[in-house]
């Protein structure tokens, strides 16, 4: 008997766990399409109406600036290949409520080997029919 309530509890609770982790494998996912500068890939994870957006410290100020997604995959797509580029993720941390989620994925930025900028991306997912999809993507881009 405590078997079975066993893997009742178990089958129950595996599909929760699995929806829970989506999110971020997505997240893991857009990394592994960016680093590869897999145009494609990227294109497939994100929702066709998807907002980007950096938040860069100048020496005007802080300025928020929009960039469509179009000419983002672009210039992952003009990327020579000689030029190696990480984006090198510190943690991952899901919210979720439902159909939405949230993914925040502090960060370093490394060109060549060497350091970039640091900062902090902020990945909004839309689950629609089964299919999670990132639908807002916005960054922090710092030198120091």
């Amino acid at each position: 008997m405590k078997n079975l309530l066993f893997v009742l509890l178990i089958s129950v609770h595996l599909p929760l766990l699995a929806q829970e982790n989506q999110p971020q494998k997505l997240v893991e996912d857009f990394f592994t399409a960016f680093h590869a500068k897999d145009t494609l890939g990227l294109k497939e994870l994100c929702h066709s109406e998807i907002i980007l957006q950096t938040i860069a410290n100048t020496k005007e100020g802080n300025t928020l600036e929009d960039q469509s997604y179009d000419d983002f995959l672009k210039s992952i797509a003009s990327i020579p290949a000689n030029m190696k580029f990480e984006e090198r993720i510190l943690q991952y941390k899901v919210e979720m409520d439902g159909n939405l989620a949230h993914v925040w994925t502090p960060y370093e930025f490394y060109i060549n080997e060497k350091f970039s900028h640091r900062g902090a991306n902020s990945f909004t997912l839309f689950n629609d029919n089964g299919k999670w999809q990132i639908i807002h993507l916005i960054d922090t881009r710092r030198k120091k």
